[in-house]
């Protein structure tokens, strides 16, 4: 199955990378520039496209971004500490941006030939993200087979729509993912902050899979706190 990849950089995405390098043909990265907090994670995923010998692209949306205001992804609003099960994480939500950038990722599939674009939305963003739900998934499957009708065959490949971020960290550790070499921290420091939403799950995800965290984190026992008061 020859696949596209959306990475941000990350830890989900980067370890779907090397899933789909290992168990089908993986044609390249795509990342976005929707005009983030940062952009250090983008260099983590074109980092990873050389690691694993494939084409990436970075696609330009910054002008559709800046319309998207009132998150703490990409206005200047304060990201806050926690675990993603609280309320207040809901300052993170950026409208529709998955939606997007599937849209433009399976244009991009049609064009080149792929038979499946690969995101690695997972089960622990249901909470706050409604376009990384299950139903969403489902609903957009059937969107782009109408929106592609007669022209291309492609699919959502989602392993991990259902799966807990400890999983991501389990599959991701047996196709030999360089944990260390992945950006999940929100503020975008010289080192992963441990109290952001990102950090937090990050952290506990390690815990809950078993596996040495390699992360460096400013805060490294915050999330030990964080998870009392949130949904595990």
């Amino acid at each position: 199955m020859k696949t596209i990849v959306i990475c941000s950089g990350g830890l989900d995405s980067v370890s779907l990378a090397h899933r789909v390098a290992a168990e089908h043909e993986l044609l390249g990265l795509v990342s976005f520039d929707y005009g983030q907090r940062h952009r250090k994670e983008i260099a983590f995923a074109a980092a990873c496209a050389v690691r694993l010998r494939v084409p990436h692209q970075t696609i330009d949306i910054r002008d559709i971004g800046r319309s998207l205001s009132g998150s703490a992804l990409t206005d200047d609003v304060a990201v806050p500490d926690g675990h993603y099960a609280e309320e207040t994480m809901r300052i993170t939500v950026v409208p529709n941006r998955n939606a997007i950038m599937l849209a433009i990722a399976f244009g991009l599939a049609a064009a080149r030939g792929a038979d499946a674009v690969a995101t690695a939305v997972h089960g622990g963003d249901h909470f706050i993200y409604p376009d990384c739900r299950p139903g969403f998934i489902d609903a957009f499957r059937t969107m782009q087979r109408h929106a592609l009708e007669g022209y291309a065959d492609v699919t959502l490949f989602a392993p991990y729509v259902n799966a807990p971020k400890s999983a991501i960290v389990t599959d991701g550790a047996r196709h030999g993912t360089p944990f260390g070499q992945t950006w999940s921290c929100y503020k975008g420091g010289d080192i992963h902050c441990g109290r952001c939403g990102t950090c937090v799950e990050r952290r506990e995800a390690f815990d809950l899979a078993g596996i040495a965290d390699p992360t460096a984190y400013e805060d490294a026992d915050f999330w030990r706190h964080a998870v009392k008061g949130g949904v595990r």
